[in-house]
């Protein structure tokens, strides 16, 4: 049974439109940051430098977003981030939108573990085992 990590963001009036809609590009910067929260609750970050001054990253592949009730300026919304999958080299993640009981959206991000070295072509990698060991016990938890 996997777990769904929270986090709740308030709309600000520059993310609405004229009609005090938030505007639908808003959504992935939103499921930008609650994946971001994510990482940070497991005591990780999205850019892991190296020793040697390389970087693992997670850059995109896709993303989506679907939209099922507006949000408005003002508004409390939930993120339910969960993981859909994580693969070999790259993870899904799924992302619910709430205000209170209405369901506003629902996006998916699919990344890819990265190597980035100076210089040179990022180049995917596995995900490492401390990586995949902190997204297991997230999924996880004990009670």
């Amino acid at each position: 049974m996997s777990c769904t990590f929270k986090t709740i963001r308030r709309v600000e009036f520059h993310e609405t439109d004229m009609a005090g809609i938030v505007h639908f590009s808003n959504f992935y910067k939103y499921m930008e940051q609650a994946e971001h929260e994510y990482y940070r609750s497991l005591g990780m970050t999205i850019v892991d430098k190296q020793p040697d001054g390389s970087v693992i990253g997670w850059p995109r592949v896709s993303a989506q977003c679907s939209f099922e009730s507006p949000a408005f300026y003002g508004d409390l919304l939930e993120i339910r981030l969960t993981i859909e999958r994580v693969g070999v080299k790259s993870l899904t993640i799924e992302y619910d939108f709430w205000r209170d009981d209405t369901k506003i959206a629902k996006g998916r991000m699919k990344t890819v573990c990265c190597h980035f070295t100076h210089g040179e072509p990022m180049k995917s990698i596995e995900i490492p085992e401390w990586i995949q060991q902190k997204i297991e016990d997230s999924q996880h938890p004990t009670t």
